[in-house]
């Protein structure tokens, strides 16, 4: 072997790392693909696939307000939410509800940002109300 060949070691080091790089590029592909697709205020219409996640992204209010999905809840057996977060933006800080499509159908999907979030939470002083209608083929 002569002195200006890569020994079979650092070749083998190469295929590694360029193996690894290339997962690691695809992984991250493959999260942006299968990512939920996030909603916002303004998207009043949202059709979405049975078996489909997606959010609804909003602004959140430090103030001691919170969303809310209200009454009439969305149908069950069309639509079923799966938790909230929160999140720091570049326009300020945002809340994330989580939802999840069961099944084909349509269904009307109410929220609320309210601070006490009891029966007649849409009347508080400050609250508002957001209305989607979501589909699900």
């Amino acid at each position: 072997m002569e002195n200006s060949d890569i020994s079979r070691g650092a070749r083998t080091l190469v295929v590694v790392i360029a193996i690894a790089a290339l997962l690691i590029a695809l992984h991250s592909v493959f999260s942006q693909l299968s990512a939920p697709k996030v909603y916002g205020p303004d998207d009043t219409e949202i059709a979405v696939s049975a078996g489909d996640r997606f959010s609804l992204k909003l602004a959140d209010d430090p103030g001691g307000f919170r969303w809310i999905v209200a009454e009439p809840r969305p149908d069950p057996a069309v639509l079923r939410a799966t938790g909230d977060r929160a999140a720091q933006g570049s326009a300020g800080p945002a809340r994330y509800l989580d939802f999840e499509a069961v099944r084909p159908g349509r269904t009307d999907l109410r929220l609320v940002r309210c601070r006490r979030c009891s029966a007649g939470a849409a009347d508080e002083p400050g609250a508002r109300t957001l209305n989607f209608r979501v589909t699900v083929g």
